[in-house]
C-alpha cells in the first residue's frame, strides 16, 4: 500500500558543498501493446503538472538525507503523478537556476519503467498527468535539464531495442 500524504519541509533536504539543493527525478515510461495483445516497440513517458497546472514536467522534488537517490525518484513519482515501477540507471546530473527565485540547484534523473499506476496518490487534487509520445512530451516540457534528459532516456532505449536485450511488462492497449 502508498503512502497518501506527501512528505513535507525541508528540515530533511540535501545539499551539496557549494549550498546547491538538492533534486532528484524520474521519467516514468511504459511500452504499448498492440491490439493483439503484443507488445509493440513504441513507448511513451508519463508528464505532470505543476502545483499551479500551468508548466508541464516529469516528477521531480528534494532528495532528503534519510534516503538513496533512487529511493528519492521513486517517491516523487509516486507522489507527484502516482506511478510505480523500477527506477533504472541514472540519466545523469545538472545544475540548474530556478527562474522563479533564482536559486541554484543540482539535479539527478532516472527512468522509471512504470508497473502500476495509482488510481490515487498524494498529490492528485493539485497535478494532471498525462501520458504522451516523446515528441509530445519533449515540446511540453517547461525544464531544458528534463529535455536533455528525455534525449538521453531516448537514445538508451532506442539502442536496447536495436540489441532486443529487454523484456517488457508493463504496457497499455494502442
Amino acid at each position: 500500500m502508498a503512502c497518501l500524504v506527501s512528505r513535507t519541509g525541508r528540515h530533511l533536504q540535501r545539499y551539496d558543498d557549494l549550498g546547491r539543493r538538492q533534486v532528484v527525478g524520474c521519467i516514468p515510461y511504459r511500452y504499448k501493446c498492440c491490439s493483439d495483445g503484443s507488445i509493440s516497440d513504441d513507448w511513451e513517458v508519463l508528464v505532470i503538472s505543476s502545483q499551479k497546472g500551468h508548466k508541464m514536467m516529469f516528477p521531480k522534488g528534494g532528495w532528503e538525507i534519510d534516503e538513496s537517490r533512487e529511493e528519492a525518484a521513486l517517491r516523487e513519482s509516486l507522489e507527484e503523478a502516482g506511478v510505480l515501477g523500477n527506477v533504472e540507471c541514472e540519466l545523469g546530473k545538472w545544475d540548474f537556476i530556478s527562474k522563479r527565485n533564482g536559486t541554484f540547484y543540482e539535479g539527478f534523473m532516472f527512468p522509471l519503467l512504470v508497473k502500476e499506476e495509482l488510481d490515487f496518490w498524494p498529490e492528485q487534487n493539485v497535478r494532471r498527468r498525462t501520458w504522451m509520445n516523446v515528441k509530445e512530451a519533449r515540446d511540453v516540457c517547461q525544464h531544458w535539464w528534463m529535455k536533455e534528459a528525455l534525449d538521453i532516456l531516448v537514445e538508451r532505449l532506442n539502442s536496447m531495442h536495436q540489441h532486443k536485450e529487454q523484456s517488457i511488462p508493463f504496457c497499455t492497449i494502442i
